[in-house]
Order: C-alpha cells, then sequence, then structure tokens
C-alpha cells in the first residue's frame, strides 16, 4: 500500500506532534509543580479532609490536579503512539473504515485515529449509550 500522506502532509503532520509534545510535557511539569505545591501546603496542617472545611479545599484541588495531570499523561500517550504510527505508510487510515483520514483533519488533531464520519458515529452511538 503506498502511503495516505504527501511527504509535505507527513512533515506538518509531525511536526504538529511535536508541538503539540512540547505543549504537553511543558503542562505536565506545571501540573506537577501545583500539585506538590497543594501537597507541600498540606503536610504541614492537621486538616480534616472530611470534616473541616480548608481540608475539603485541600483535597478537591489535590483530587482536580491529579485527574489534570492523568488526562496529560494520557494525552502524551496518545502523542507517543501517533509518532510512532506517523512512521507507518498506512498512517491517516481511520481504525474503524478503513478510509483515509483527511489530511487537514489529521493537522487539526494529529493524534486521531478515525475518520470524521466514524467519530461522529461513535459519539452518537456515545450519546444513547450504545
Amino acid at each position: 500500500m503506498s502511503d495516505l500522506l504527501s511527504a509535505d502532509e507527513r512533515a506538518a503532520v509531525a511536526a504538529r506532534l511535536a508541538a503539540a509534545r512540547g505543549e504537553t510535557e511543558h503542562r505536565i511539569a506545571g501540573l506537577k509543580r501545583d500539585f506538590d505545591a497543594v501537597v507541600g501546603a498540606s503536610e504541614g496542617s492537621n486538616a480534616d479532609d472530611e470534616h473541616d472545611p480548608e481540608g475539603q479545599t485541600i483535597g478537591f484541588e489535590r483530587a482536580q490536579l491529579s485527574a489534570l495531570l492523568d488526562a496529560a499523561r494520557l494525552h502524551l500517550a496518545d502523542i507517543d503512539a501517533a509518532e510512532h504510527r506517523l512512521r507507518d505508510p498506512t498512517f491517516g487510515s481511520c481504525a474503524e473504515c478503513g478510509q483515509p483520514i483527511p489530511p487537514e483533519r489529521l493537522l487539526a488533531c494529529p493524534t486521531t485515529l478515525t475518520c470524521v464520519d466514524c467519530a461522529a458515529m461513535s459519539t452518537r452511538l456515545h450519546r444513547r449509550g450504545g
């Protein structure tokens, strides 16, 4: 099978992935600093998360930062996977239907696995609970 993307399109997607990697790594570093600051601020405190209003706030902040950090790490894993797939000549084919994913979609969302039609179908099915 021949490449689904031209060399220029492939280079543009690679550049977009590199930029997304840099942004995501920067976000992870910031979230780690914020998480460590929240944990550090609560270490000297005897705030009880369950009964102390301040403890509840600290617990919420810690949980929120942890969730954001997890999401950023998952996005970084998606970037890793897309960079790996980019080496394959079949990069740019929809994982659901096998049809080519338009280069514009890959530039807008370089970690995508599906074409617009399959992504829309998945969203509709998810909303219906199926």
